[in-house]
């Protein structure tokens, strides 16, 4: 038997493409839909407002497209209060529980819409009732007694949509091509971080070898000394090669200046490593003066936390690397909290990591000289992260060139 349902959509639903996604996912999943309402803003400033009609076959392939709807801002007309059932124990789940998208989230509990903090994909939501708050959680902090919001009723998300005032960032949408004019790309993307430090706002960088690898170290230790970074996410591998560089000019054995192995460079990053431990930790070595320049010595001389998260094929490690996966998830969280935009720079593992617990509002780039890497990124989740194909060699002295002109010098 034929069951349906109303829905509502609001917003800048045709600019941003929502409409249109809607009614692809209604065909693709087997139902119908009927517009009953359409409104449309005739005005920039302007929102849109439609009431549809969704019918599938039975009620349970019309609770399967309503729950995919639903990630795209739909909400039904008449909104009851969000169920909740305790946890059974801790990192138990009752059924039916939300797991949330990494958009803007609101939860409607004792008739009051409720913000949820914290918000980022495939999360849940405990809800707090004497202080009447709800905090996005992930599976591993869980607790048994924890109020967990069961199914899409009373969950409200708002996905973003594009802004009709043009900006800095409107020149890029999400594809990915390596035929765009780079520099010109790199001219905004500076536009844009330095419009973000003149209000006050935050940039984190997710970093990969790669850096090294290309010379491009020089350029990002630059970027960090002006003020532009409030914090670095990257892996051993970055910090490891980044000391390499700057005690024996090698990175991975290789001379960056002349292209040639170094005699016996085969183990300067292990000897990197090991005068690292033998201070105590990075921040200790730069103290001491045997790390006199590079990203890592920015970061500790201008205050600029980082989170070095440990890899099961890692040398050493480094002192400062956490090797507990999910202690540095926790890490990972804090220091993204209050960020404006991050830019990953050629690691696809830790760029999928930190993409994972952005909110959709964050502004995202990420640059790789494989174009593959910018597609997954998006195919985890990551929707809103922008690709620009580039060499980080290229990138970041291009970067660092731009941001010159009136550098921001943070406040530490």
């Amino acid at each position: 038997m034929e069951a349906s349902r109303e829905i509502e959509l609001e917003g800048h639903i045709i600019d941003s493409g929502i409409m249109t996604r809607v009614f692809d996912k209604v065909l693709d999943m087997g139902g119908n839909f009927e517009i009953t309402t359409f409104d449309v803003g005739k005005k920039k400033q302007d929102t849109s407002y439609a009431r549809l009609i969704i019918t599938a076959v039975d009620e349970e392939e019309l609770d399967n497209i309503l729950s995919e709807l639903h990630r795209l801002g739909a909400r039904m007309p008449e909104v009851e209060n969000a169920k909740l059932k305790e946890a059974f124990g801790d990192r138990i789940l009752p059924k039916g529980f939300y797991s949330t998208t990494n958009h803007p989230t609101f939860v409607k509990y004792d008739d009051k819409w409720i913000p949820v903090e914290n918000i980022e994909m495939d999360c849940h939501i405990v809800l707090e009732k004497d202080t009447l708050s709800a905090t996005c959680v992930p599976l591993a902090k869980i607790k048994k007694g924890d109020n967990i919001v069961i199914g899409e009723r009373g969950v409200r998300v708002v996905p973003p949509e594009r802004s009709r005032k043009v900006n800095q960032f409107e020149f890029m949408q999400n594809t990915v091509s390596s035929e765009r004019p780079s520099e010109t790309i790199i001219k905004k993307i500076a536009s844009e971080m330095k419009e973000i430090k003149e209000n006050g706002g935050k940039i984190g960088i997710v970093g990969g070898p790669a850096i090294i690898h290309t010379r491009a170290a020089p350029a990002l230790a630059e970027i960090i000394r002006e003020g532009y970074i409030d914090v670095l996410f990257a892996g051993n591998a970055l910090a490891t090669h980044d000391i390499e560089y700057n005690l024996f000019g090698t990175s991975l054995g290789m001379n960056l200046d002349t292209g040639t192995l170094a005699v016996g460079g085969h183990k300067n990053h292990i000897t990197a490593i090991s005068e690292v431990i033998r201070a105590g930790s990075i921040k200790q070595a730069v103290e001491e003066g045997i790390i006199k320049t590079g990203i890592m010595y920015e970061c500790v001389k201008n205050n600029i936390p980082f989170v070095l998260a440990g890899s099961i094929r890692d040398d050493g490690p480094l002192p400062d690397v956490i090797t507990d996966v999910m202690i540095a998830q926790e890490e990972m969280r804090k220091n993204l909290r209050g960020l404006d935009m991050v830019i990953m720079i050629g690691t696809l593992l830790h760029s999928v990591a930190v993409g994972n617990c952005l909110p959709s509002y964050v502004k995202t780039i990420c640059v790789d000289i494989n174009p593959a890497s910018v597609t997954k990124l998006n195919d985890r989740g990551s929707s809103q992260a922008i690709g620009v194909v580039s060499d980080a060699g290229a990138f970041l002295p291009l970067l660092a060139k731009y941001l010159k002109t009136d550098a921001i010098k943070s406040e530490q």
